[in-house]
């Protein structure tokens, strides 16, 4: 049954979701039939909803197949994680220049010793340690205050996700990260941005390197 219509960008914002989350993994085929049964829109709507998806790289369309969720290439991965270097850490300096050192004591007690993330880490709470990261990432771009910059990191944000959460699986990789996480809110908190950029820097390389060594059983 179809459901109340949906905007397009509602549509287009529920499927990156969904492919970000890996609900709808690589090499997924995407039906137009079904997707405008689901969102109760016209076959036309859902064809300019894949066509936005393919300008992001999200989709490809294949002969015979139609829409099938891309998949990433190593290459491709490596690259997206030289520019996230650069615009990550451009974000934790700008954010810690915008705003008073003491706004990002809650996040000091979240990754803390002893506190929520550390818990999420021992009892291997990936979901849960994952979507708090995603919302301290949130806080640091907000306070970033540089649309452009917000703006470049949401044309990678499904990739991010997707290749971020296989990489949080990996062996000591979470209890690292942590750690490495730790390390930048303190600095933040300090008020000192430059440390924190550098060590913002220093996590995103840390993570490629892991998948490096692990990339056989990631891809």
């Amino acid at each position: 049954m179809a459901t109340t219509e949906t905007t397009e960008p509602d549509i287009v914002q529920v499927i990156r979701e969904r492919i970000a989350n890996h609900l709808i993994p690589p090499g997924a085929k995407l039906v137009e039939s079904e997707l405008a049964d689901e969102f109760g829109v016209s076959r036309t709507r859902v064809r300019e909803v894949l066509t936005e998806l393919e300008l992001r790289g999200l989709i490809r369309r294949e002969p015979n197949r139609g829409a099938v969720v891309a998949r990433l290439e190593l290459s491709e991965i490596f690259s997206i994680y030289d520019v996230r270097e650069a615009l990550e850490g451009m974000a934790v300096r700008l954010a810690t220049l915008n705003t008073p050192p003491e706004s990002w004591q809650y996040w000091v007690d979240q990754l803390g010793p002893g506190g929520p993330m550390q818990r999420y880490v021992e009892n291997g709470e990936i979901e849960a340690y994952f979507g708090q990261y995603e919302r301290l990432r949130g806080d640091i771009i907000a306070a970033a205050g540089n649309p452009v910059l917000a703006g470049m990191l949401d044309g990678m944000l499904e990739k991010i996700r997707l290749i971020g959460r296989r990489v949080q699986i990996l062996p000591g990789r979470m209890a690292q990260a942590l750690l490495e996480h730790r390390a930048v809110v303190m600095a933040m908190r300090k008020g000192d941005a430059e440390e924190a950029e550098l060590l913002r820097r220093e996590n995103i390389r840390s993570a490629i390197a892991t998948l490096k060594r692990f990339q056989q059983f990631v891809l």
